[in-house]
């Protein structure tokens, strides 16, 4: 990214959160969706490549349908960045009715029983408003981890962010993170991992819509090295202000294999876990980057 690029981008997402969050949520919402539709209309990169990421969800939709959903995805999408840039100002009580989640005493029992827990949840819906809640409803803080971004201002305002909503985050490069985060697990903590798209070569390969997709290994290594209890999350908005979340039942650690297989049957047991979740609201993953490993470039020229 060029300095000038980076200038601009940074002053954007600047704007986003100073400018946005003061604007009558009404006046919020027809902007957000009037930015969504416009770019749908543009049909850019991204959207061609969340219809053709939609298309490998539902491989029985026509160009009418996958047309149908990626506009909806783009409007779930840029809900998803009004919300994030009003949820500041957001009270407490705003931010528990805001969040419907069903069969949370999953994740509640386990930090109860003191093991640690790692939540690990695909781009669904509004996952730093489902952290809020947890930060918020249920009391407990929690560590996650932020990819590098240039410039580095604008990675300072998505950790400033998250920290205002009472994360603490780490820097997803630099080596030193699964320490930290091991060590928080260890001490009985919670730890939300955003994990469908592998962002290193090193990810575990699985088997996602009937094709081979790359997603990282963190989950399944921090659930066993540390006895923490791996849950997955789904999220999904139904057409009303509230979002609705699924705490999933805890991912076993086999009882046979070496490390590598027991993490290869873990990883693939959550990309089953997110698909289910997926394939029932697919206009809420907002995967608009590439992720099946036949739909990446040769190393150096992916997008």
């Amino acid at each position: 990214m060029s300095a000038l690029k980076g200038r601009i981008t940074d002053g954007l997402y600047g704007l986003g959160w100073g400018a946005v969050k003061k604007l009558p949520e009404p006046a919020a919402t027809a902007l957000f969706r009037t930015i969504a539709d416009r770019t749908w209309k543009r049909r850019g990169k991204s959207v061609l490549r969340l219809e053709s990421n939609l298309a490998r969800v539902l491989p029985e939709a026509g160009p009418e349908r996958l047309a149908e959903l990626s506009k909806a995805g783009m409007r779930s999408y840029m809900r998803y960045w009004m919300e994030s840039f009003r949820l500041p100002t957001w009270t407490p009580e705003r931010i528990r009715a805001s969040i419907d989640v069903k069969d949370v005493y999953h994740l509640t029992e386990g930090l109860d029983a003191g093991k640690g827990v790692v939540i690990a949840l695909p781009h669904l819906g509004n996952w730093d408003l489902a952290g809020a809640w947890v930060t918020t409803e249920l009391k407990v803080p929690f560590t996650t981890v932020a990819e590098r971004l240039e410039p580095a201002t604008l990675y300072d305002r998505f950790v400033a962010y998250r920290e205002g909503l009472g994360m603490e985050v780490l820097p997803h490069s630099g080596g030193a993170a699964f320490g930290t985060l091991a060590r928080r697990l260890r001490a009985g903590g919670l730890v939300c991992l955003v994990a469908d798209r592998d962002l290193s070569s090193s990810g575990v390969e699985v088997s996602f819509f009937g094709a081979t997709a790359r997603m990282p290994a963190g989950p399944a290594l921090l659930a066993q090295q540390t006895g923490a209890l791996l849950l997955p999350v789904t999220l999904w908005y139904d057409g009303t202000p509230v979002m609705r979340a699924r705490v999933h039942p805890a991912i076993e650690v086999p009882e046979e294999g070496t490390r590598v297989e027991r993490t290869a049957a873990m990883t693939q047991a959550l990309a089953d876990a997110f698909a289910g979740g997926i394939a029932e609201h697919p206009e809420d993953w907002h995967m608009l980057q590439r992720l099946w490993l036949d739909d990446l470039e040769p190393r150096g020229e992916r997008a």
